[in-house]
């Protein structure tokens, strides 16, 4: 799972109410960013877009969070634990040796 993927599913996992522009503004990526992501996600079948009408009398989407990802939630969130742990001592590494580089 990609961590864009993952920090708009836990987003939504929070307030299903959010708009894609909300999205952005929390996550600081871009609009067809998070529009892209999302369409990926509806694809894996972890959401699914809802219309629904707000106070304003515009046509809005709602992005619901699916049974798909309630029942991977477990397993996708200890494999991208591991990948950044993987992705921590990497930097680690990398650091201990740009230490060593300079001395």
């Amino acid at each position: 799972m990609k961590d864009n993927e993952f920090y708009i599913l836990k987003e939504l996992s929070l307030n299903s109410n959010l708009t894609q522009r909300e999205l952005s503004n929390r996550l600081g990526l871009s609009l067809g960013g998070i529009n892209y992501v999302l369409r990926a996600l509806i694809k894996k079948g972890y959401v699914k877009m809802q219309k629904f009408k707000d106070s304003h009398n515009k046509a809005r989407y709602i992005y619901i969070l699916t049974p798909k990802w309630a029942y991977d939630k477990a397993k996708l969130t200890s494999s991208f634990i591991n990948s950044k742990i993987a992705e921590y001592e990497n930097l680690q590494r990398e650091i201990e040796q740009l230490k060593k580089d300079i001395e």
